[in-house]
Parts: C-alpha cells; sequence; structure tokens
C-alpha cells in the first residue's frame, strides 16, 4: 500500500470521505495547508468529534441505543444496540460473486460499501484470488432467528461468543460482508484466515476501505471470537489506521473525543 500523503488525504476527504469518514485526528493540520484543505482537515476532525462513542449514545426504554445509524462509523457491539426498526434506505446489491444464487437480501450492502467492495473483489480477480460474498445485509427479524436457533444448540453464552444479538450485529448497518471461499468450503470458518485467500483478503481488505473486524487476539475488545471472513466498511484512511495500528474499531473511535 502506498503512504499516504497531505494531498492524496486532502483529495480523498474533498470527494465525499469527510463524511463516509476516512481519517483521525491525526490527520495532519499545518500552517500550510491552503484554505480549502484546512477546512476539509477540520470538518473530518468533527466528524470524528461528532461520531464518538460517548456522544452517539442514548438508553431508549432501557437499552443502549446508538443515535448515528447512518454513519460508516456507527460503532455497533454487545454494549450498543442499533433499534429494532432499523434498515438503511440505500441498500444494493454489489455486483461480486456470491456463494449462493437467487435472491436475497444478504446479497445487499448500503450503496458506499458496495462500491468499495466491488473493487477489493475486482482487485482480487487481478491478483488470481477466488473469492465470494457469502453474508450481507440482514435485518433485525433475520439477526432474532439466527441467534435463537444458535442459542438453541448451542446455549445463549456461547452463541453470543460468535452470534450476535438482535440490534447487536454489524450486519443490519449494512456495511459488512462475510466472504469465503472454495478453499474453505465457502463455510465461515477460522481457518479461512490460513488459506491464500484469507491471508490476502486480510492483507489487502484496508486499502478498499474494510477492517477484519472481528481480528485474532482481540476476542476481550470486540467481544466476539476471530472472525476472518467478516469485513466492515469504514472508508480507506480509517481502515488504514486500524489495520496498520493493529486496533479494533471501539479503541479506533474512543480516541476521538
Amino acid at each position: 500500500m502506498k503512504p499516504f500523503t497531505r494531498k492524496s488525504i486532502i483529495s480523498t476527504i474533498l470527494i465525499g470521505s469527510v463524511v463516509a469518514g476516512s481519517a483521525f485526528t491525526t490527520f495532519p493540520i499545518t500552517s500550510n495547508l491552503n484554505p480549502i484543505a484546512s477546512a476539509a482537515s477540520s470538518s473530518f476532525t468533527q466528524f470524528l468529534h461528532d461520531n464518538a462513542p460517548s456522544r452517539t449514545i442514548k438508553t431508549i426504554k432501557n437499552v443502549a441505543t446508538v443515535t448515528n445509524v447512518s454513519s460508516t462509523v456507527v460503532l455497533v457491539n454487545k454494549k450498543r444496540n442499533l433499534p429494532s426498526t432499523y434498515a438503511p434506505q440505500d441498500l444494493v446489491i454489489p455486483n461480486i460473486p456470491f456463494s449462493f444464487s437467487g435472491s436475497s437480501p444478504k446479497k445487499q450492502m448500503r450503496k458506499v460499501a458496495a462500491t468499495a467492495i466491488e473493487k477489493l473483489f475486482a482487485a482480487a480477480k487481478k491478483d488470481g484470488i477466488d473469492i465470494k460474498a457469502v453474508s450481507g445485509y440482514r435485518s433485525y427479524a433475520t439477526q432474532k432467528s439466527i441467534f435463537d436457533r444458535n442459542a438453541s444448540i448451542k446455549g445463549e453464552a456461547v452463541a453470543n461468543k460468535t452470534s450476535a444479538r438482535p440490534g447487536q450485529s454489524e450486519h443490519q448497518t449494512g456495511l459488512a460482508m462475510d466472504i469465503s471461499s472454495a478453499s474453505a468450503g465457502y463455510d465461515l470458518q477460522q481457518s479461512f484466515g490460513n488459506t491464500k485467500e484469507g491471508k490476502w483478503l486480510k492483507a489487502n481488505a484496508h486499502k478498499y476501505g474494510f477492517i477484519i473486524r472481528y481480528g485474532k487476539d482481540q476476542e476481550k475488545l470486540t467481544g466476539y471470537s476471530y472472525e476472518p471472513w467478516h469485513v466492515r466498511y469504514v472508508g480507506v484512511y480509517i481502515a488504514g489506521e486500524i489495520t496498520n495500528q493493529k486496533l479494533t474499531l471501539e479503541q479506533y473511535l474512543e480516541r476521538a473525543k
């Protein structure tokens, strides 16, 4: 990955990434930036400030509920729930191969993430990497059905290590996609991380705005077991920061004041 320059970062922000989320307060703010660049830098800093975890949560009917549901850096986890009624308004089906045929809501992603994942898959194909998408958007009701089924088999505590409770799933944001390969039987298993496809995904996802959301040895920070197949869109610069610094999304956003 080429190193970011002030010019490239500014350009990225000016074409819309300041709203989509693509940097942090380490964004260079220096006296030799021109007024437009300085304004973009200031806007980005404000964006992270507005999306800080402490500013994007409120209690609704005794449930800690996120308030920035449409943000590309919305933080959803076991302590931060999406409203049961939330569904993204800009869901589309990206032009990428899927591990299954036919129509399904889980082929969908939010438009910004769908555009980015098309570029990721194109890059994989160019590098001779054959991957397929397995599961994207899931509604609150769908996640409830999945969790209830897993809990009935494994028990709630065990199920919640690998499966989110309804309202706590990133899939409901429309910004996440599960990816696998034929070498892993298109299963969502940790062994995918040891395949050449899984290794490629880990090394390259951030270049297209995605992070491996639940990294290895990050279970205590994310609340979930290692999932090398689960990518989450956050924007190119933020994804680079998180990946290069080996952070979780929680750690990165907590730095915003």
